[in-house]
């Protein structure tokens, strides 16, 4: 019996230690491989760097870049060394745009409806505002031009995260509300525990999403022609619109198949470990039927680089825990009497009131001066076949893509097969495809007034699929469960259950879908290919010759027509609906 008892124990030994040394191979392998990851990373922003604040040579600031296809791989870093500076900036405009609207009523009244304004100004509205002021903040250095470049970038990127993040703040359910309550966390503390993990999987798409927005607006952000200047960043935006210009279809093609590496790259190195990792913030009783996996996620967890950055950051998280815990406890709004909060509400409203008023009247003296009030008119007519347009795209994306995205986002094994898939399509600037779009219009005599809904819709239907696959994959798998257990059938699955949860995030997807339609109809109303180019009658055409003219009041004009386009949709249509979703289709109670 000793005998027996000491080689089983034996056995067990020699099986840890052998357990032990395999985990110990995988963690010193994976430690070497994400050191060298980190290395590499480093070098290439230390290779980059020089150039990104280079002095402006004598000549000025150059309006032409190089078309050797030997430059696009360091073309191809600058552009995502831009994308990814943006996309911080934008995460931190989300998480404190997003939370000021959410905990306070009446900035709520005032940032949302400015949000909507805000996206819906286009991208080069905000070129031609800000472009000198960039360059008067760095005077003599490419770093003005750089920091304008990614200023605009950004703009194509925020607004979308921003609505996702402040919805999912007002839908966060009502029992972990109450359990941070009561375990008196800081906001600090439930920022992290509930807030953040309850965001998410809505915002780690729309984060894809807008970078794939970035992408789209990448030629406008890089080669940026403004009060008749034009400025050109080396990138592999402006690389395609130079190409394009001298007819080098070749050359084209090679920076479209660059793009698609760098995407695809993207895709395994980021997008894929982040899905993988946030499938632990799915709110859910019951394990998914299948994991996502990803081989770099799964060489960071062996290494010892979720440790380091523990250590790093536990000081800092303790410390602001310690600052927020004077902010008294967290609670989903602050509360107040009935009587100052009736009369802080007419004050309010009596200030916001008669800034608006001002404004009004400002922008009126200035139109009556600069174009005449006649131009209005006009003017209104050019956003009301843009509003057609977005409309119609609105419908028809939703329709294709609302069964479709919902199918993949209750489907690990089909988000498993297709999540890559859209995330390159979508991640792909669809607009390095115009030049050949355009040749295909002139050889079908396709007319480009309704052409441009297809180029429209290259970047914006995403939108609505991203933010419903994230709606879907959000679903509780005992509400699926549950449907099973019941017996429906199909219709009544996709009616009780599927419908009702992606409703507010079709919300989320279609405003931001409609207002990046609106955006995109700037650079898809008005293409070209070398000599030839292809006007659509429209308001986007008309920002964009009156930006690249330097005329400045039609700018505005045709800007702020646009802007009260968008707020008056969202108000009369979406407003009510997102309303009707967090009432009677949230999981808050």
């Amino acid at each position: 019996m000793a005998s027996a008892f000491t080689m089983t124990m034996s056995s067990v030994t020699t099986g840890n230690t052998a357990e032990e040394t395999t985990h110990t191979k995988h963690s010193l392998f994976s430690d070497v491989i994400v050191i060298i990851g980190i290395l590499a990373l480093i070098g290439a922003i230390a290779v980059m760097l020089p150039d990104i604040d280079k002095a402006v040579g004598p000549h000025g600031i150059p309006s032409t870049i190089s078309t050797d296809p030997g430059n696009l791989p360091y073309y191809a870093m600058r552009s995502v060394l831009r994308m990814f500076i943006a996309l911080a900036f934008s995460l931190l405009f989300t998480v404190i745009y997003g939370l000021a609207a959410a905990r306070s009523r009446r900035l709520g009244a005032i940032l949302i409806p400015l949000l909507d304004i805000l996206q819906s100004v286009p991208i080069l509205g905000f070129l031609s505002a800000t472009i000198s002021l960039w360059l008067v903040l760095f005077p003599g250095s490419i770093l003005g031009v750089e920091a304008a470049s990614i200023f605009a970038i950004f703009t194509s990127q925020a607004w979308n995260m921003t609505f996702s993040f402040h919805r999912s703040l007002l839908s966060e359910p009502a029992e972990l509300d109450e359990a941070a309550k009561i375990l008196r966390l800081s906001h600090w503390q439930r920022f992290w525990k509930l807030d953040m993990p309850n965001a998410m999987i809505p915002l780690l798409w729309n984060c894809m999403m807008s970078v794939g927005g970035g992408w789209f607006f990448l030629t406008a952000s890089e080669m940026i022609s403004v009060n008749n200047h034009t400025y050109a960043l080396p990138g592999i935006g402006s690389y395609v619109a130079e190409a394009s210009q001298h007819r080098q279809l070749g050359n084209i093609g090679w920076a479209i198949l660059t793009m698609i590496i760098v995407v695809v790259l993207i895709d395994f190195c980021l997008w894929k470990p982040l899905t993988a990792w946030a499938e632990k913030f799915r709110i859910t009783s019951s394990g998914s039927v299948m994991q996502r996996r990803s081989l770099v996620l799964t060489i960071i967890r062996q290494s010892h680089l979720n440790d380091v950055l523990a250590s790093l950051c536990r000081p800092v998280g303790d410390g602001l825990d310690m600052v927020t815990r004077s902010l008294g406890r967290t609670g989903s709004r602050w509360r107040v009497h009935s009587t100052r909060s009736r009369i802080g509400d007419l004050a309010f409203g009596t200030v916001i009131t008669i800034a608006i008023a001002i404004g009004i009247l400002a922008w009126i003296d200035s139109i009556r001066r600069g174009t005449g009030l006649d131009e209005i008119w006009h003017v209104l007519g050019l956003g009301l076949l843009t509003f057609l347009r977005v409309m119609l795209l609105t419908i028809v994306c939703s329709i294709i893509w609302v069964p479709i995205g919902a199918s993949i986002g209750m489907n690990p094994h089909l988000s498993r097969i297709f999540q890559p898939l859209i995330q390159v399509l979508s991640s792909f600037p669809a607009n390095f495809t115009f030049p050949l779009v355009t040749l295909w219009f002139i050889a079908w005599h396709i007319d480009i007034n309704w052409g441009t809904m297809l180029l429209m819709s290259l970047g914006t239907q995403w939108y609505i699929l991203f933010n419903v696959i994230a709606g879907a994959s959000s679903i509780p798998d005992d509400l699926q469960e549950m449907t099973h257990s019941f017996r429906l059938s199909g219709w009544q699955r996709w009616s009780k259950l599927i419908l009702p949860a992606v409703f507010g995030s079709w919300c989320t997807g279609g405003i931001t879908a409609a207002g990046g339609a609106w955006n995109a109809s700037i650079v898809s109303e008005t293409v070209a290919y070398g000599h030839t180019t292809l006007t659509a009658t429209g308001l986007g055409s008309y920002i964009a010759a009156s930006t690249a003219s330097g005329n400045m009041s039609k700018t505005l004009l045709g800007v702020t027509i646009m802007a009260l386009f968008v707020v008056i949709v969202n108000r009369i249509f979406w407003h009510p609906l997102e309303n009707l979703a967090e009432r009677r289709f949230s999981l808050t109670s």
